[in-house]
C-alpha cells in the first residue's frame, strides 16, 4: 500500500470527504470502513484504505467519540501530586483504565478548592465519560451538580454517606487505633499525634481512632499530645520535630504517631539530625506505607493502605456505572494493616 501523502490546499489535514472523493465512494462507505468494516466488501475496503494511506489520513478519534456521545476518557483529580500515595492511587486507576481501553486525564488540585473547581469545570467541557476525585471537601456542592448534570463521579480515599455517588476509602479510625495499640504494646505511655490540618477528614478520623485506643488502654488523657501541622508534608514534619524537641524533657513523648508518611519522614530527619536515636529516644509510626517508608534511613513502621487497590476499585466502579444501566452506588471500605519496622522495634 502506498504511503505517499498528497499535499492538500492551504496545508490542511485530509478529511473523510477527501478520502471519499479519492476512493470514489460515499461518505457513508468511508464511515463504515472506519467503524463497521465487516459491512464493506473487500475490494471497496482496500480502495478506501489505500486512499487513506495515500492522503496520510489520520482519524480524529476524539471527535468521532464525541459525535457518538462518548469520549472513552476518564479523569482523576488527585489531591496532592507531590504525595506518592496519590500517585500510587492514580497508578491503580490507570491500570484499570488501560484494561478497559480508556484514556485517562490526571489533574492535581494541590489541596485548593478553587483549583479543584476549575479542573472539574474544564473536564465537563471536555465531556469526559466519568470523573474520579479525591476532593478537598467531599461535601462540596459542585460534586453533586456534576452528577445531576449527567457525569458519573466516584470519590476516592474519602467516605461518602449521601449515597449520591460511589466512594472507595480505608477505615482510618481503625488505622489510628492499630497505630496506638502497637505503641502501647511497646510500653509507651506518652505519645504525640502529629498531623493536620484538622479540617481534613482523614486527619480527624485517624486521631479519633488513636484517642479511642488510648482511652481504652486506661492512659491519662493529657499524655496523648496533639501537634497540628498546616500541611501533610516533609517540611511540616521537620517543624513538628523541632516543636517536640523544644518541650521540657519531662513533657516530651517517647513515641510519635504521624498522620501520614511524609510528616513521619520529615520528623525522622529532624530527630536524626539532632543526634537522637530511633526508636531508643523516640519511636515513630507513619501512615500510608509509601515506598519511601521501607527505604528510610531508619525503616519506618507505618499503617499500610492498599493504594493501588483503592484506585483500581474506584475505576472499576466508574466503568460499571458508565456501562451498566442497573448500576447501584457502592461505598467500599478497605481495612488498613500495621507494618512494623525498625522505627518502633529497634
Amino acid at each position: 500500500m502506498s504511503t505517499t501523502s498528497r499535499t492538500l490546499p492551504n496545508g490542511r489535514r485530509p478529511s473523510v470527504k477527501d478520502v471519499a472523493e479519492l476512493a470514489q465512494v460515499s461518505l457513508g462507505t468511508v464511515s463504515n470502513v472506519l467503524n463497521r468494516p465487516a459491512r464493506v466488501s473487500t475490494g471497496t475496503r482496500e480502495r478506501v484504505e489505500k486512499a487513506m494511506s495515500d492522503l496520510g489520513f489520520v482519524l480524529n478519534e476524539s471527535a468521532r467519540q464525541l459525535r457518538m456521545g462518548r469520549s472513552n476518557t476518564f479523569a482523576y483529580v488527585m489531591l496532592d501530586a507531590t504525595n506518592p500515595f496519590f500517585n500510587d492511587v492514580g497508578r491503580g486507576i490507570e491500570l484499570a483504565a488501560e484494561e478497559a481501553d480508556l484514556s485517562l486525564f490526571l489533574c492535581n488540585s494541590d489541596g485548593r478548592s478553587a483549583r479543584e473547581a476549575a479542573h472539574l469545570e474544564h473536564l465537563q467541557q471536555q465531556r469526559v465519560d466519568g470523573i474520579l476525585i479525591t476532593p478537598v471537601d467531599p461535601d462540596e456542592p459542585q460534586l453533586r451538580r456534576i452528577v445531576q448534570q449527567g457525569t458519573p463521579l466516584v470519590i476516592v480515599d474519602r467516605a461518602n454517606t449521601s449515597g449520591q455517588f460511589c466512594s472507595v476509602t480505608v477505615d482510618d479510625r481503625l488505622g489510628g487505633r492499630v497505630a496506638i495499640e502497637h505503641l502501647v504494646d511497646r510500653g509507651h505511655t506518652r505519645v504525640a499525634y502529629v498531623g493536620g490540618p484538622s479540617t481534613m477528614g482523614q486527619v480527624r478520623d485517624r486521631y479519633e481512632g488513636a484517642r479511642a485506643a488510648w482511652d481504652e488502654a486506661g492512659l491519662a488523657e493529657s499524655d496523648l499530645l496533639h501537634v497540628e501541622t498546616t500541611t501533610m508534608s516533609v517540611e511540616e514534619g521537620r517543624v513538628a520535630g523541632e516543636r517536640l524537641a523544644g518541650l521540657p524533657r519531662r513533657s516530651r513523648p517517647s513515641a510519635v504517631f504521624c498522620a501520614n508518611d511524609l510528616v513521619a519522614l520529615g520528623l525522622l530527619q529532624q530527630v536524626i539530625s539532632t543526634g537522637q536515636r530511633v526508636p531508643e529516644d523516640l519511636a515513630i509510626v507513619g501512615y500510608d506505607d509509601i515506598a519511601f517508608a521501607a527505604g528510610a534511613a531508619v525503616p519506618l513502621t507505618s499503617v499500610r493502605q492498599p493504594r493501588q487497590a483503592l484506585g483500581r476499585t474506584a475505576a472499576e466502579l466508574l466503568i460499571e456505572e458508565t456501562t451498566e444501566p442497573d448500576h447501584e452506588h457502592q461505598q467500599v471500605e478497605f481495612t488498613p494493616e500495621l507494618i512494623a519496622r525498625t522505627s518502633t522495634l529497634g
